[in-house]
């Protein structure tokens, strides 16, 4: 039996389906690892020692200074190579440096002026256990440079905007269609892929930090402790916008199995 629709239900079934579109199309630009198997179950133990160890001591600010210092460099090389070598078509030369005006502990990228940066707190340095954490920190936000996650989350908030505005004016919404829009694009695009991209730029930077000379699975550690996602001024710290769990470890697990298989990142079909 053929039943019949308003033009309004036809227009908000096509713009539904437009949002999937739009999603799909945000996606990652690799494929990400099967983290399944032996690999969670391996990222299950890790995890749980992790949670069960006692934090390293903190280091001091000198100390902190040197390690930064001797992983930054190698991170950066392998970094830009890894970048060059899978032709992005981003700048990949990034300036890493040492917020020091961040009182959280956390690191970030982005860009100022046009230039890719790479920044992380002293906070975050000192409470490191290893040369290997503070790389895989570094080469996970070098990740997101190659997979161009900035641009993609730009497009995608605004695509949701868009459509999430017509919707609204569809339904007969006397706010501000577009206003509405971008706060329902907004927060879908952030709940649908933060964790893809947190993943993708786990696997890349698994790659980098190894290329670097240093052990990712060892650096991923750092992730898996339980500690507040804000700090005491009430700005996120690492592991509020880098949510810790289990699949990352495995992630990083699946990975470096691939790294030791002789098996090279495949870009998504």
């Amino acid at each position: 039996m053929m039943f019949l629709r308003s033009p309004g239900s036809s227009c908000r079934a096509l713009l539904a389906g437009g949002i999937c579109l739009v999603v799909s199309a945000c996606g990652t630009t690799y494929e990400l690892p099967d983290s399944g198997g032996v690999h969670s179950e391996e990222a299950a133990r890790l995890f749980a020692e992790a949670r069960r160890s006692p934090p390293p001591a903190t280091l001091s600010r000198s100390a902190a200074e040197a390690r930064f210092a001797r992983v930054e460099p190698r991170v950066m090389r392998a970094g830009r190579e890894t970048c060059q070598r899978l032709r992005t078509g981003v700048n990949c030369n990034v300036d890493i440096a040492i917020d020091r005006q961040m009182t959280e502990r956390n690191a970030y990228f982005t860009y100022q002026n046009g230039q890719p940066v790479i920044r992380i707190s002293l906070p975050l340095i000192q409470d490191t256990g290893s040369d290997d954490e503070v790389a895989f920190v570094l080469a996970h936000e070098y990740g997101h440079l190659i997979g161009r996650h900035v641009e993609k989350q730009q497009q995608q908030v605004l695509a949701g905007a868009l459509i999430g505005g017509a919707l609204a004016g569809l339904v007969g919404d006397s706010g501000d269609a577009v206003g509405l829009g971008l706060g329902v694009g907004a927060t879908a695009g952030g709940i649908v892929y933060s964790q893809s991209y947190e993943l993708e730029s786990d696997t890349l930077g698994t790659r980098i930090a190894y290329d670097a000379g240093y052990d990712p699975v060892e650096g991923a550690k750092f992730f898996a402790r339980s500690e507040a996602a804000t700090g005491t001024s009430g700005g996120y710290s690492i592991w509020g916008t880098h949510p810790p769990d289990r699949r990352r470890v495995a992630t990083v697990l699946a990975t470096k199995a691939q790294i030791d298989g002789q098996v090279g990142l495949r870009n998504v079909r």
